[in-house]
């Protein structure tokens, strides 16, 4: 028998209306959901159930409200009683994963990526960070690239290695231009700007990281119950010191996703289950490894039909 992961997806994922006929139909769902209105004090469950799009595009509304549904969902598979062997997120993902892997209470969560959204929004002027996705290039090559550029024309790195040949890069606005540019050297076949509202996972979240520090440092951690699959290392963490460590660290360094999923592929796991809304993570896990299971429960059908699939 293969092991089983748990995965959690991150920002890009979020859709006005995302998780509402868990909320409508399951309890424990609901219940979730109306705990984190309660933590943040403001309904964020009308941002998420209605939009506008807009709102719910904010980074700080983004984060708490992927959060929120991702554990609505995980809850209700819960119930089903399934356990993972292990747990990950992409980025804010990753706070997901921490509680469904019992670090991190939901309330601590949930108020901890809400103010994670708001200093990331914060940490650069607008205007002055960019990000680019780049497809077709490898690693290396691209990595070489943004040393280039980031002395020449301002700092760009490499900010989420996603799959083979899916790369996002990030960094000042000058440095990610010249990468769209001199994408071609690297290899690149296309290299698209992204509409996001800062450099993320660059050095440029500096500030950033500072002030999350500080908001993780005034936090009760426990020890994971179920190996962590840390972004910044692409490794298991299970305990609490390092993960508040590797959250502060999560903030400039690139998420190590493929990474992560081959590590996890190495250790046995030949079925991943994505928790939370879409579907960006199957697209990244297939494109890594075609020959493992991916469940996706983003939705109450998808997750009645992955119950008696698996009953």
């Amino acid at each position: 028998m293969g092991k089983i992961a748990f995965v959690f997806p991150g920002q890009g994922a979020q859709a006005v209306g995302m998780g509402k006929d868990v909320y409508d139909s399951i309890a424990a769902s609901r219940s979730v959901i109306d705990r984190a209105d309660e933590a943040l004090g403001f309904k964020l469950s009308d941002i998420i159930f209605d939009g506008p799009d807009e709102l719910l595009k904010q980074t700080a509304n983004t984060q708490p409200a992927l959060l929120a549904v991702s554990v609505a969902l995980l809850e209700a598979f819960r119930e089903r009683g399934m356990t993972p062997d292990y747990v990950a997120g992409h980025s804010l993902g990753e706070y997901s994963a921490l509680v469904a892997a019992g670090v991190l209470s939901f309330e601590d969560a949930v108020r901890t990526v809400r103010a994670r959204g708001e200093f990331m929004e914060q940490a650069v002027p607008g205007g002055q960070g960019a990000m680019a996705a780049v497809l077709g290039a490898e690693r290396e090559a691209l990595a070489q690239l943004c040393s280039a550029v980031s002395a020449e024309a301002g700092a760009v790195e490499l900010a989420n290695v996603n799959c083979p040949g899916q790369i996002v890069v990030s960094g000042s606005a000058s440095g990610v231009a010249a990468v769209v540019e001199r994408g071609k050297e690297a290899g690149a076949k296309r290299v698209i700007p992204l509409e996001v509202s800062g450099p993320f996972h660059s050095s440029l979240m500096q500030p950033a990281a500072g002030r999350l520090q500080a908001v993780l440092e005034s936090l009760t951690l426990q020890d994971a119950g179920i190996p962590v699959i840390a972004n910044v290392t692409a490794l298991p963490v299970q305990d609490a010191e390092s993960i508040r460590k590797l959250l502060v660290d999560q903030v400039v360094s690139p998420v190590l996703w493929e990474d992560s999923v081959r590590y996890m592929i190495e250790q046995g796991v030949d079925t991943f289950v994505e928790i939370g809304s879409g579907t960006v993570l199957a697209g990244l896990i297939k494109k890594i490894d075609k020959s493992v299971t991916i469940l996706s429960i983003n939705s109450l059908t998808a997750l009645e039909a992955a119950v008696s699939a698996g009953s």
